[in-house]
């Protein structure tokens, strides 16, 4: 059960996401940010005298890690002389002189443990002579697990499923994250000084705070243990905490565990971070394509974050709202948004935040004609799936309740991975080599 204008506006969204995907290649990004002219490596609006360093290695952790390492590769060749990268299994990209070193996300594992003691290692053992330059994009918070001393990894699993399971955004999962880790908030540079740092980010965190970006490795970080608590507090699960990891976080309260390195710490004179890569930069990809493609674009925001389905239905109402009075902008209009949404799960069914989206604006869509939802992440996986996302329409609620589907029952136990692949409407992409959150696209009107 399709129809002509359907099929033309799910056409005309995967064209707008695809160019938001080219936009948002990390690649790219480090194309126009880094140049080497002679033995000068300028990066932003910093020089490094590369011939005064006795190594350059590269680390780093995140999905699109190892397309950012490529590129650098690419930049300085002969000039690396190794390094390690954490990135999740099958995200990988063609290196030369640097090691890829797969694991898990979004829940960590040994493998990960292992790549991140090792780029410790390489941090430690870089001197005053050497450049080290961290790679850190969306994911990177779970690839670059090494847990504090007296925590395990399974501890910090346990932690992480919590947080995930109760709806918390990334920036307070990541503020817990920092206060249990060896690594993270700051202590990468802190690992690395006397050493030259240099890192380059990826952002696939709302605003683009670069304390928060893969839980802030080579940045002063502004969190500290109490807020830690208080986002346990927050969300009533201090009694459902590993032991060791209540009693860590209460230490640290007290002041009986040193904080992480704060603005002013002596380990970031030699540190820079510079952002290669955001949101933003897809969302405003997105809205020239729409442009091109006859639609009018309207960016309704790149901070997008909240409940998924309440995310859902207010994108759908301004959808409406176009198509009976002409406003916020007369058909055809593409609405865009960024961010990043949470869901808070209450059944035990497979998807993700962007499939979550599609389902929930199947039912406020239901009936209506020319409009279509769409929203996918940038990394081209959606949640523990192979999908990136998935799209809805006014026709899809009729083509699940003709095979006796409830969109209501799928959405109540968190199940759109499954009802999408039986409706049909799963955005399958693989790995995009990129990770700068979410694109969402409300398509009302079909350009002439």
């Amino acid at each position: 059960m399709t129809n002509a204008i359907e099929k033309r506006q799910y056409r005309d969204a995967l064209r707008i996401f695809g160019a938001s995907l080219k936009a948002a290649d990390p690649a790219r990004g480090i194309e126009r940010l880094l140049r080497v002219e002679g033995s000068a490596l300028y990066a932003g609006k910093f020089r490094y005298d590369l011939s005064r360093f006795r190594t350059i290695q590269l680390v780093g952790a995140g999905k699109a890690s190892a397309v950012m390492a490529r590129a650098v590769e690419k930049l300085l060749e002969r000039r690396v002389c190794g390094g390690l990268i954490n990135t999740k299994y099958g995200h990988l990209a063609k290196v030369k002189r640097v090691e890829l070193h797969e694991a898990s996300h979004p829940v960590p594992d040994e493998a990960g443990v292992d790549g991140a003691r090792r780029i410790a290692e390489i941090a430690r053992g870089a001197g005053e002579e050497d450049l080290v330059i961290a790679l850190i994009s969306g994911g990177a918070s779970a690839l670059l697990p090494l847990p504090a001393e007296g925590i395990t990894l399974a501890e910090k699993q346990a932690t992480t499923k919590l947080l995930l399971a109760c709806g918390a955004t990334i920036n307070e999962i990541n503020c817990v994250r920092k206060h249990i880790s060896g690594i993270k908030g700051g202590q990468l540079a802190r690992l690395a000084a006397p050493a030259t740092l240099l890192a380059l980010l990826l952002s696939d965190v709302i605003g683009d705070p670069l304390d928060v970006i893969g839980s802030g490795p080579a940045a002063p970080d502004d969190s500290t243990f109490q807020q830690a608590w208080e986002v346990f507090e927050k969300f009533g699960i201090t009694g459902k905490l590993p032991a060791p990891v209540r009693k860590r976080i209460e230490a640290g309260v007290r002041g009986e565990i040193p904080e992480t390195p704060k603005s002013g710490d002596a380990c970031f004179r030699r540190t820079r971070n510079l952002i290669v890569g955001s949101n933003r930069q897809a969302v405003d990809a997105a809205a020239a394509a729409a442009r091109e493609l006859g639609y009018r674009p309207v960016v309704l925001s790149t901070l997008i974050e909240g409940e998924t389905r309440e995310i859902a239905a207010m994108h759908c109402a301004i959808a409406r709202e176009a198509l009976l009075s002409g406003r916020p902008a007369k058909p055809p209009v593409c609405f865009i948004s960024g961010g990043e949404t949470t869901v808070t799960l209450k059944g035990d069914g497979k998807g993700g935040r962007n499939m979550e989206f599609a389902l929930a604006s199947a039912l406020a869509l239901d009936g209506v004609e020319d409009v279509l939802a769409f929203s996918a992440g940038t990394d081209g996986t959606d949640g523990p799936t192979d999908a990136a996302g998935a799209w809805a329409s006014g026709l899809t609620g009729a083509r699940a309740r003709a095979q006796n589907l409830s969109p209501q029952a799928f959405l109540a136990r968190n199940d759109s991975y499954n009802f999408f692949a039986q409706t049909g409407g799963l955005v399958m992409t693989g790995p995009t080599g990129t990770n700068v959150m979410d694109v969402r696209l409300m398509l009302a009107g079909t350009p002439r």
